[in-house]
């Protein structure tokens, strides 16, 4: 194994060639046990893997790759890529899919091979296989809705491999070297790179994608988008740009936004992935700040997230499976119907809060600390602001509407059990991770001195959860909440979805009748030479009626004086 490793054996390798394998298997059990083998080989491979060390370099055509780098940064990313593919592989046990099986393996292969690799051809390739295998997840739906989403999310991502394959290509020419580190801005391509990871980490204005694709997907195809594409921008920034200061307010944008998108929309799904955008901001700004405790603070947030959001995704996957859909409008009182699944969503929403003693506090902390300490105040008041809007629609509204609120008589089966078992799972480490936190640390890049559970932390984060809880109850209580109404609401997707979808059926229809238009005038003009020409030479017409001897008597008197004339010419 070791060998294999030294040659350039990643933890992606085993996973991918399992989801080709899927892709051919006429087999559901045999597909199974790949789904199950996949992460375990990895995660073998990992293991296996020296502290440190470029594996796999090779030149090919002129260019170096390193398909293989282990280093403190890639190795957390990759540990918790490796735990997510085997808690959706155990969700989706229950899903006979032969599409979803091999477009999710492929997939999170495709995201472990990019967080381990050394050169920005390697991150290319792999960027894109993410785009490709992973639309496979909204289209496995089969609906029309999903389809259009699918060719939305895709286009939008081939977009940003281009953009990341353009700056990689501009950047090396300036450089010299096609080696992922450190990229300057303001360098040739430096740009085009950051676009590129803007657009995969859902950034401001960027973002649409996520909140429209996600919940088209399926209910186990959600769980895996939500671990992988964010997740890999996310690394790639930490890796490309750490100490960009203008990432700061970048991410406090994104922690804000969302917020009021989320308490007004009534797809619980949706709800989610808005609130997977305000989580991705605490991240990017702690890779803003730059510090070892910012960098920290990401990738410790980074980690507990992809748990977290997955149990979330998981329950919202389980009621859609059970009751056809999520609209909060048409939930409520399915704690009777599905206890164990509302008792996991609710330890869900208690680490995605940040309570004490749950994954997300000691997560959260790091980067709070990090904004703060790096003197960067209007961003940590938003971040702190944000933090109690985590509470209000993801921690209170996606169970509260779902599983209590007013009963709507639902009275459906219990989750299946491999359901059941990849959210306790995800609930255990939920727990685990922020009691035992020493462990998260000890993952982390940089050596870690913090303490989380001091007396004016916990004081504090109390405070606001306890004044975001009392908020919510009094707004309920007054009825002054927003009400939960059959709606889609759009953001700025307004603006291709709305107004670029308008202005694309106007500009075609006004081609259409443009070009009828022209086709019309042609046609006549057309006609009206045709009769002019027909009128001139017929033998009814104006030189037949002039010439007495018609017209072959006129072409041969001019055939006979060209003879003529080339017969002078040639004597």
């Amino acid at each position: 194994m070791t060998d294999l490793i030294t040659a350039g054996l990643s933890p992606a390798i085993p996973v991918i060639l399992a989801g080709l394998l899927a892709a051919i298997s006429p087999s559901y059990t045999l597909r199974k046990m790949l789904m199950i083998a996949a992460p375990l080989a990895a995660a073998a491979v990992w293991f296996l893997t020296p502290e440190v060390g470029i594996f796999g370099a090779m030149d090919l055509a002129g260019f170096g790759f390193e398909t293989y780098r282990f280093d403190p940064l890639s190795r957390v990313w990759g540990l918790v890529f490796i735990l997510a593919i085997f808690l959706n592989s155990i969700y989706a046990l229950h899903d006979r899919d032969k599409l979803a099986d091999a477009s999710t393996l492929i997939y999170s292969g495709a995201g472990l091979g990019a967080v381990f690799a050394g050169d920005l051809l390697t991150l290319f390739f792999f960027w894109e296989l993410t785009a490709i295998s992973s639309v496979f997840l909204i289209w496995a739906s089969r609906n029309p809705e999903a389809f259009r989403a699918g060719l939305r999310y895709l286009a939008i991502h081939v977009l940003s491999g281009v953009l990341l394959l353009a700056g990689a290509v501009l950047y090396a020419n300036h450089s010299g070297s096609w080696q992922f580190n450190a990229i300057d801005v303001n360098a040739p391509g430096g740009l085009l790179i950051l676009l590129a990871f803007g657009i995969k980490a859902a950034f401001p204005l960027m973002h649409n994608w996520l909140q429209d694709a996600y919940p088209k997907s399926t209910a186990t195809g959600a769980v895996v988008l939500s671990a992988f594409t964010t997740k890999l921008a996310i690394y790639a920034l930490a890796r490309g740009f750490a100490g960009l200061d203008i990432l700061v307010w970048i991410g406090a944008i994104m922690v804000a936004f969302p917020v009021f998108y989320a308490v007004i929309e009534n797809d619980l799904r949706k709800v989610l992935a808005y609130s997977l955008n305000n989580q991705l901001g605490f991240m990017v700004a702690g890779i803003g700040v730059g510090t070892e405790l910012g960098l920290n603070g990401a990738a410790a947030h980074a980690f507990v997230h992809i748990i977290y959001k997955a149990l979330l995704f998981m329950s919202m996957g389980a009621v859609l499976m059970r009751v056809g859909h999520t609209k909060a409008s048409e939930l409520g009182g399915l704690y009777k119907s599905m206890p164990f699944t509302a008792f996991f969503c609710l330890i869900g929403a208690g680490a995605i809060s940040a309570f004490p003693l749950f994954s997300g506090f000691v997560a959260k902390a790091l980067t709070l600390s990090a904004v703060a300490y790096g003197g960067y105040e209007i961003p940590f008041v938003i971040l702190v602001f944000a933090s109690a809007g985590v509470l209000e629609h993801s921690g209170i509204k996606i169970p509260y509407f779902a599983f209590f609120s007013h009963d709507r008589g639902h009275r459906v089966k219990e989750a299946p059990w491999n359901m059941l078992l990849a959210m306790g799972i995800a609930s255990f480490l939920c727990i685990y991770l922020g009691i035992n936190y020493g462990v998260l640390y000890s993952l982390l890049p940089y050596p870690v001195e913090y303490e989380p559970y001091t007396f004016d932390h916990v004081v504090g984060q109390m405070q606001l959860l306890i004044a975001a809880l009392f908020a919510f109850s009094l707004l309920v209580k007054l009825k002054w909440y927003p009400q939960e109404v059959r709606s889609i609401n759009l953001d700025t997707d307004w603006f291709y979805r709305r107004l670029g979808d308008g202005a694309v059926k106007w500009i075609a229809a006004m081609t259409g009748r443009l070009m009828a238009s022209i086709t019309n005038r042609l046609n006549a003009a057309g006609r009206n030479v045709a009769d002019k020409l027909f009128n001139l030479f017929s033998p009814a017409g104006a030189l037949s009626r002039d010439v007495p001897s018609g017209l072959l008597a006129i072409w041969t008197s001019v055939l006979l004086g060209l003879v003529m004339v080339i017969a002078y010419v040639a004597g």
